[in-house]
């Protein structure tokens, strides 16, 4: 069984609020110093549901994509330490700044030349922008299923089986191959890589490709060529003002209270 997976390397959650900071202007997150990017939380229990789906099979390729700068590199070495074992890294000046709709298509692009495998999966969203579109924009532009936000995969007779978390619930669907699943975190936890494993994967070479390498038309990608144009970017200012409403009893207080409302016009 073919699969590929796409991760993503994004600012780590974790990052203390004091050190976080936007540059307005130019619409984009500061790098906090001294705190490296890490992978998205969602992706490793893709890459898990690619391991047991080929482990099931009993035989098959599992190929890494990554679209970001060098450093998302990391990303794809943490898939190929955990068992994966292929992996291309997507970068270009060009692809900074873009947006859903345009990252959508340039890993569909890619996925073209490595040829359509049986199974595309996502984390189901990345962590810095939590939207969750991509897996969608993919399967449209390539013409086949979607299923998203994932907790159990199962593949058989050409179909695959998937269990998904809805906001009151779970529900089964199934779908014909090859198709696109985005994978929650109510999949369970994925296997952690060994030291033997990392050193492993570290060895592994990672093959990068830029807008030439894909055919890309310039005029479809830069930050220029957005679909989604992004308005602003801040920090949002949060303000509260407190007043503690004083009185010699529950019942004076509850009074005072009254008469506060009354002047806001509240009741």
């Amino acid at each position: 069984m073919n699969i590929v997976v796409c991760v993503k390397q994004v600012p780590d959650p974790e990052t203390p609020a004091s050190q976080f900071a936007v540059d307005e202007a130019a619409k984009r997150v500061i790098p906090a110093q001294g705190i490296a990017p890490v992978v998205n939380p969602y992706d490793p229990q893709a890459t898990e549901a690619a391991l047991r789906l080929r482990d099931a099979a009993g035989e098959g390729t599992i190929t890494v994509i990554s679209l970001g700068p060098d450093s998302a590199r990391d990303a794809i070495k943490h898939a190929l330490a955990m068992g994966a074992d292929e992996g291309i890294l997507l970068s270009d000046p060009s692809f900074e700044g873009i947006d859903n709709f345009q990252t959508a298509a340039i890993l569909a692009e890619t996925i073209k030349k490595v040829g359509i495998p049986d199974l595309i999966l996502m984390g189901r969203a990345a962590a810095d922008w939590d939207m969750g579109v991509v897996p969608i924009g993919v399967a449209q532009l390539l013409d086949i299923p979607c299923v998203t936000v994932a907790k159990a995969v199962e593949v058989g007779d050409g179909n695959i089986t998937v269990e998904r978390v809805l906001d009151d619930g779970f529900e089964t669907v199934e779908t014909t191959l090859p198709a696109v699943v985005s994978v929650s975190n109510e999949f369970g936890e994925p296997r952690y890589p060994q030291l033997r494993q990392i050193m492993l994967a570290a060895k592994k070479n990672v093959e990068v490709w830029d807008k030439e390498s894909l055919g890309l038309d310039p005029a479809s990608v830069g930050s220029d060529n957005r679909l989604l144009a992004l308005e602003a970017l801040y920090v949002p200012k949060v303000e509260s003002n407190v007043e503690v409403i004083q009185g010699d009893s529950p019942e004076e207080k509850a009074r005072n209270l009254a008469l506060k409302l009354r002047e806001a016009k509240l009741i």
